[in-house]
């Protein structure tokens, strides 16, 4: 699992796993545009079923640039994840450097109020000809 997901955090019994991908074929490096792909898998390893609700992205660039996303839920969804089960859905950041980073939190709720805050580990966006 590690291998595929090299990214992972635990915040209250839900675990967040990252893989990135980048994709040159949507880039336009002429053009200053960077474009990856992010694989999310949230398990839920509590008792109870857990709601994500909402999303807060920080986005990094190379150059110190910063741009936050909030929103509800994640690609139009807030999945409901029972225990032991897992939701997992693909996104894409574009960037206009070569590299970056990212990191966030999704505010979940359990079975019972109050709501909770999961932590999404923090992950690079990097162009694999970078630094070779």
């Amino acid at each position: 699992m590690e291998s595929f997901f090299p990214f992972a955090e635990t915040t209250e019994g839900v675990t967040i796993r990252v893989a990135v991908t980048f994709l040159p074929e949507q880039s336009d490096i002429d053009g200053k545009r960077w474009f990856w792909a992010y694989h999310i898998r949230i398990e839920n390893h509590r008792d109870t079923p857990v709601q994500l609700l909402t999303r807060h992205w920080r986005i990094n660039d190379e150059r110190g640039g910063l741009q936050m996303v909030d929103g509800e839920g994640v690609i139009g969804e807030q999945p409901i994840i029972q225990p032991g089960k897992s939701h997992d859905y693909v996104s894409g950041c574009p960037l206009n450097t070569p590299s970056g980073s990212m990191e966030g939190h999704f505010v979940m709720v359990g079975s019972a109020p109050p709501a909770f805050e999961v932590r999404i580990p923090h992950f690079p966006l990097t162009e694999p000809t970078v630094g070779q």
